[in-house]
């Protein structure tokens, strides 16, 4: 089959790979139907995440289940499913926390010895604690079918920074970044009942998105000029939630200074410097909470999906480029030039 490799930074190549089989009698084997680039992935594309040379990528896909092993007993040969970003066993104390992340068993895909999402087919491990199940009809369905896979990360992690945030009805949230990430944020945030939601981004095309996602304001300064317009919209006070999807150093003071005090900040950018931008100090005087990381998006699915297919959240205008699988290289360049917000994939 054919299948996105990365071999060296910026150089990602679709190449011939063994096909999946099933290895242990909990696996299936998937045809994927849809995948993406998502912006964690750039950091390896990037050089600033070791990649092996050759090594598979992409964690976000969803597809037709093409063979199921012996002791699978939730999904058989045809099903439509969604599998989110880190495969889980589904029986550890942690799965049965909903932190389906930190299972011993776990793993996520594209690490060392294991598919990619970015490709033809993939073995799925533990795909009865893993898979979810999505109506049939949906295959035929475009929209709908791209509105589905952001369940695999993006929609689920921007519910996971706002339930950080604690977001409550009524309240003020803003939010840090302008990717996929942090507009499926406030698409979160307006979806638990926020009241205003301040959306920090320069880029018109997703601040568009933002709005039409439910957002309120919109603040295009950044840095301390961001502070303060953020500030002027909330009476001085700050907002009672900050949803931060970016992960760097500024992202992160940003974040602290436009909190309301006893506020909380609900972080899921990856961090990559973001440790700097802590000043503890800071937050305990003003009884900052900081709560996130990476998303448990299993445990998010099954709440989130029927406002999917109801049709009562629409994520899918955060894929705004689609490229078949011998493009993805090009997406990858699109993503890291910032001319395209995050790529769809279709096999």
């Amino acid at each position: 089959m054919r299948a996105t490799t990365i071999h060296a930074p910026f150089d990602m190549r679709v190449e011939d790979v063994p096909d999946p089989v099933i290895q242990e009698p909990t696996d299936v084997v998937l045809r994927v139907l849809r995948a993406c680039i998502c912006g964690s992935d750039l950091w390896a594309y990037r050089g600033e995440s070791a990649r092996q040379p050759g090594q598979r990528i992409g964690h976000e896909f969803l597809g037709i289940v093409e063979a199921a092993g012996s002791d699978v007993t939730g999904f058989a040969a045809g099903d439509l499913v969604v599998a989110p970003f880190v495969w889980s066993d589904g029986t550890c104390d942690y799965c049965a926390e909903g932190l389906q992340t930190s299972c011993p068993r776990g793993g996520f895909w594209g690490s060392v010895g294991s598919d990619g999402g970015q490709g033809e087919a993939v073995r799925v491990p533990y795909a009865d604690g893993t898979l979810v199940k999505l109506p049939a009809e949906a295959a035929s369905d475009d929209r709908l079918l791209t509105a589905l896979l952001a369940l695999s990360d993006v929609l689920g992690t921007g519910h996971h920074a706002a339930l950080g945030a604690g977001v409550t009805k009524g309240s003020t949230v803003a939010v840090v970044g302008d990717g996929a990430v942090g507009l499926c944020g406030v698409l979160a945030a307006k979806r638990l009942g926020a009241e205003r939601i301040i959306a920090l981004g320069r880029h018109t095309a997703r601040t568009d998105i933002a709005r039409a996602f439910g957002a309120t304001d919109v603040v295009a300064e950044r840095g301390e000029a961001a502070e303060a317009a953020v500030r002027e919209l909330t009476g001085g006070q700050g907002a009672h939630g900050v949803i931060e999807a970016v992960g760097t150093e500024q992202s992160m003071r940003t974040a602290v200074a436009i909190a309301r005090d006893g506020g909380s900040i609900g972080y899921v950018g990856v961090p990559h410097g973001s440790g700097t931008g802590l000043d503890l100090s800071v937050m305990f005087d003003r009884n900052i909470a900081l709560r996130g990381g990476v998303a448990p998006v299993r445990a998010y699915i099954p709440e989130l999906l029927p406002d999917v297919l109801s049709g009562a959240i629409d994520p899918s205008p955060v894929f705004d480029l689609t490229v078949g699988l011998e493009g993805v290289p090009a997406g990858y360049k699109a993503m890291d030039e910032r001319t395209a917000l995050k790529v769809l994939v279709k096999p």
